[in-house]
């Protein structure tokens, strides 16, 4: 059974800001005009990030546009969506938030066999001088993969 996926919006900067670690995958609750929006192709995902309150999960800040022929029914870009998650997913997840200083960062919105789907990941957050030394790497890596190229 092949899975039918369709990437819908991508977090990049998410792998620069942050040290990614667990992965998840969970779906969101939507309204009609947002599945709409999210099969047409547009949704972002840049500055949004997953929080949980009173055992639930959300996430904040999420902009998905509004559908050109929504008319009255047109729903908020900016609202705060539930996402469906298990309760021991949920409570794991807590539990890294509040004890281990860890942040939950979406990094991937798709279409899988129709539905939408968030993935998110465990973060914590990196300094400059992390950046920097991340960016030495790239750049070493890069330099030895033109060489060996050249030769």
């Amino acid at each position: 059974m092949a899975n039918n996926i369709k990437v819908v919006s991508d977090n990049r900067r998410a792998s620069f800001d942050y040290y990614l670690e667990d992965r998840y995958e969970a779906g969101i609750e939507l309204k009609g005009t947002e599945i709409k929006s999210i099969r047409k192709g547009s949704c972002n995902i840049k500055d949004s990030y997953v929080q949980i309150k009173n055992g639930e999960a959300f996430i904040i800040n999420m902009n998905i546009p509004i559908y050109d022929k929504g008319n009255i029914f047109n729903h908020e870009p900016t609202r705060t969506r539930k996402l469906l998650l298990h309760k021991r997913e949920i409570n794991r997840l807590f539990g890294y938030v509040k004890e281990k200083g860890y942040t939950l960062i979406p990094t991937k919105v798709y279409l899988k066999n129709g539905l939408a789907k968030v993935e998110f990941a465990l973060a914590k957050g990196k300094k400059n001088y992390d950046k920097r030394e991340v960016e030495k790497q790239k750049a070493i890596a890069r330099d030895l993969a033109k060489a060996k190229k050249i030769y």
